[in-house]
């Protein structure tokens, strides 16, 4: 099953060092029976995008809550990943899978990550995550600026790089 798991650029060097990845709670989001179910239509790329999205606006919370050990570019962070052993949480949501165990770089398919013109919007997201998802409506309009921002695609083999750079 393909997973995406929410991570910061902290969390992406500490793939880079350890050559696993481990979710907080273990928690990751994928298409799911339940999140198919939800939808009256849409393509198996369309839904697993859905879940994609949900992994980005969980990265938000990781940041809001200050999950770095040091200061990192406040960038949203997805890690796409193959996992046989996700578990369905579907009293959690539609679309929220747990995993029992990390995950080695090799199940590593793809790592998605906002780009530095998302900074500002993403920072300012962080800050409102809570109120969003209490139904503020100016906090999701903020939130709505950092999702507009589409995240950009990496493969397992440049995350190195990736990080020098940053």
């Amino acid at each position: 099953m393909r997973v995406y798991l929410p991570a910061t650029i902290d969390m992406l060097r500490d793939l880079v060092a350890s050559g696993e990845f481990t979710p907080v709670n273990g928690t990751g989001f994928a298409l799911t029976p339940a999140l198919r179910e939800s939808y009256t239509s849409g393509s198996t790329d369309e839904l697993e995008y859905v879940a994609q999205l949900d992994a980005a606006r969980a990265s938000l919370r990781l940041i809001a809550a200050g999950e770095t050990g040091h200061p990192a570019p406040p960038r949203r962070v997805v890690i796409a990943a193959d996992a046989e052993d996700a578990q369905l949480r579907p009293d959690l949501d539609h679309a929220v899978v747990r995993l029992p165990s990390p995950v080695p770089m090799s199940a590593i398919a793809a790592i998605h990550v906002d780009a530095e013109v998302a900074e500002d919007a993403v920072r300012a997201a962080a800050k409102v995550i809570d109120a969003a998802d209490l139904g503020d409506d100016d906090a999701e309009f903020i939130l709505g600026d950092a999702e507009d921002h589409e995240l950009a695609w990496y493969a397992p083999q440049e995350l190195p790089f990736l990080l020098e750079l940053l």
